[in-house]
């Protein structure tokens, strides 16, 4: 789908992005000069390793639990719940279990 045609649409987000065995899948729906919205489907045993950012993301968990580590604190982030990793500390996230997300990318 493009961002057009998710516009004005009521849509489950859990729905839009799918599994893929050893793989993490990522699909933007939306893309702004003021940021982006990404979902991401993890598989066990997949992870971002640590990283910065020179924007805050919010992390939001759609499906399973998501474990993120912020500036070297672990945090376990289960479906509902969402994290907020502010702009330039280091992040990493791993996948114990399978887990969807919604990435919320804020420029400021």
């Amino acid at each position: 789908m493009t961002e057009n045609k998710l516009s004005e649409t009521v849509l489950n987000l859990k729905n839009l992005v799918e599994y893929q065995e050893g793989a993490i899948v990522s699909k933007e729906i939306l893309k702004k000069e003021a940021g982006t919205v990404t979902l991401f489907a993890f598989e066990q045993g997949q992870g971002l390793s640590e990283h910065t950012a020179p924007f805050d993301a919010m992390v939001s968990i759609l499906d399973g639990t998501a474990e993120v580590t912020i500036s070297g604190q672990p945090y376990r982030v289960q479906e509902g719940e969402m994290l907020i990793m502010p702009a330039d500390k280091p992040h990493a996230l791993k996948a114990n279990q399978r887990f969807k997300m919604m990435l919320v990318m804020v420029r400021s």
